[in-house]
């Protein structure tokens, strides 16, 4: 698939969850995602009125983290936890799917998780963190995700022991159809890896090196 630089940039989830993060790498984060163009900046809640206040009028969403990165908080916490980063400024929410209720077959009790976060108004990507998932689990929790109204399906956390795979997306893809968004997270650090995911199905990719695959992209281009 051709694509052209603004629309890659439009498609990054520039991204910064780490534990250790300061109010200087969320500025910066910030920075970059306005000089670069890219879509929106994904913080953890707490980050979420600092990248709000930050922004500023720039056209560039807030995308907050919910359950993260284990999924395995109560439903009510996580309803709380998103409608408080809605609150403080999140235009979109990541949230991760209780893996453990998906392996206990307990399917109702996703598809309502995920139906009250996605009643608070704003789109809502499930994570099904696939490398904890068999075949067949990974098709559950697409067809989950898809009945409770998300706009997207999300392969990783990026805290898991491994992330996106070409493989696991063009799945996905296949299974929502072309009725949802599919987000490629995890590992992801250059442009081949994320022309790879693109090709595959994704319309998302979620990096914190997407200052990093801009620039791959901009040299390739070049050569």
């Amino acid at each position: 698939m051709d694509i052209c630089r603004e629309e890659l940039a439009k498609m990054m989830d520039h991204t910064q969850l780490h534990p250790y993060e300061t109010n200087e790498s969320i500025v910066q984060l910030v920075d970059e995602a306005v000089n670069y163009g890219f879509g929106a900046v994904c913080v953890n809640p707490y980050w979420a009125a600092t990248a709000k206040e930050k922004i500023g009028p720039n056209n560039i969403k807030i995308v907050c983290v919910v359950g993260f990165p284990l999924g395995q908080n109560k439903t009510e916490i996580k309803v709380h936890e998103a409608a408080d980063a809605i609150n403080d400024g999140a235009d979109e929410l990541d949230m991760v799917i209780n893996i453990a209720a998906l392996k206990s077959q307990r399917f109702g009790y996703i598809e309502d998780e995920i139906k009250k976060i996605v009643a608070l108004g704003v789109p809502v990507k499930v994570i099904i963190e696939t490398c904890y998932l068999l075949q067949e689990e990974k098709i559950i929790a697409c067809q989950l995700s898809k009945r409770a109204g998300a706009k997207f399906v999300k392969t990783s956390t990026g805290f898991g022991p491994s992330g996106a795979t070409a493989e696991d997306v063009a799945l996905m893809r296949r299974i929502v159809g072309n009725d949802m968004g599919v987000k490629a997270a995890g590992g992801i650090s250059n442009w081949k890896q994320a022309k790879k995911m693109i090709d595959a199905g994704a319309t998302r990719i979620g990096s914190s090196k997407s200052v990093q695959i801009i620039n791959e992209y901009d040299n390739s281009s070049n050569e």
